[in-house]
């Protein structure tokens, strides 16, 4: 299920294992993508500890809350969180990126139970959330929460904001909206590549309530999530102020990182930066063989 009696302090130190288990699993494939995933691990790791009402047991409970991950490329986050949650052990991440592994570059619904929607493809994933909150209210289920994330990259993206109009237009109360404000893509900063600022005002203007909050600052984002999940007639957003490889100063707000999978000797020293007295070599080994179950 959930626990909202996790203190922040407790969130903070599983947001510490996340990043590790995501610089792990990236770099033994050689491929994948830390940037986004380091810099979003506070708030989504709050989220599914604290806040996420779910059963690995039972990942198609029809009670669940759903979580869409808009931006499929952040999948080793979405691993890490699904492993952490007892969805799969988690030795199981060391076949992230392997061929015959159910963890896919992009998550995907049809390989791995606990996955809503398979997504990747930019500016597609608000909609369907969108979609699943409007379908469970037409079902008469009114205790179901539908959460997406997106990067503020994505928020260029036309159809994002063809998703927004539509949820404030159907007051589409049971939304809720994560964006990983970090003003960083694959192509640079977000400011120079095509700015999307101020997000505040633009989401106001479509009739959503709007909550500009850190996103590194764990008592804030606890308090967000509690206040987001308030049922007032439209729709929220809520935006984190983040900095991409959040946790390993010597790499932080390099959008280069976004997609650059790190070399065993980087991986070395962002392990060491994140407080792990360990090699990448040994992380590997201490996660041991791996199994799904």
């Amino acid at each position: 299920m959930f626990d909202p009696s996790y203190r922040p302090e407790q969130l903070a130190e599983i947001a510490q294992t996340i990043r590790r288990d995501v610089l792990v699993s990236v770099t033994h494939a050689a491929s994948g993508h830390p940037g986004g995933p380091l810099s979003m691990a506070d708030y989504l790791t709050a989220l599914w500890f604290r806040t996420l009402r779910l059963d690995p047991q039972h990942p198609f409970w029809e009670d669940r809350d759903r979580f869409v991950l808009s931006n499929g490329h952040a999948s080793a986050l979405l691993y890490a969180l699904m492993a952490r949650r007892g969805f799969f052990h988690p030795s199981y991440l060391m076949t992230f990126r392997d061929t015959d592994s159910r963890l896919l570059g992009h998550p995907s619904s049809v390989k791995l139970p606990g996955v809503e929607i398979s997504t990747g493809s930019l500016g597609q994933g608000l909609a369907v959330a969108h979609g699943m909150a409007l379908g469970l209210r037409r079902l008469g289920k009114e205790t179901p929460t539908v959460y997406c994330h997106c990067g503020d990259g994505e928020l260029e993206e036309g159809s994002v904001w063809e998703a927004v109009m539509a949820a404030a237009h159907y007051k589409s109360d049971n939304l809720i909206l994560a964006v990983d404000a970090n003003d960083a893509q694959i192509d640079g900063h977000v400011r120079d590549v095509m700015a999307v600022e101020p997000l505040v005002d633009k989401f106001q203007a479509f009739n959503w309530r709007a909550l500009d909050v850190p996103g590194h600052d764990m008592s804030a984002i606890c308090d967000a999530w509690d206040n987001a999940r308030q049922r007032l007639g439209q729709p929220t957003v809520i935006l984190f102020r983040t900095v991409m490889m959040k946790g390993c100063p010597e790499f932080e707000d390099l959008p280069g990182w976004h997609g650059r999978p790190p070399q065993p000797e980087e991986c070395d020293r962002m392990l060491k930066q994140l407080g792990y007295d360990e090699t990448y070599e040994q992380a590997v080994k201490s996660y041991g063989e791996a199994r799904y179950q």
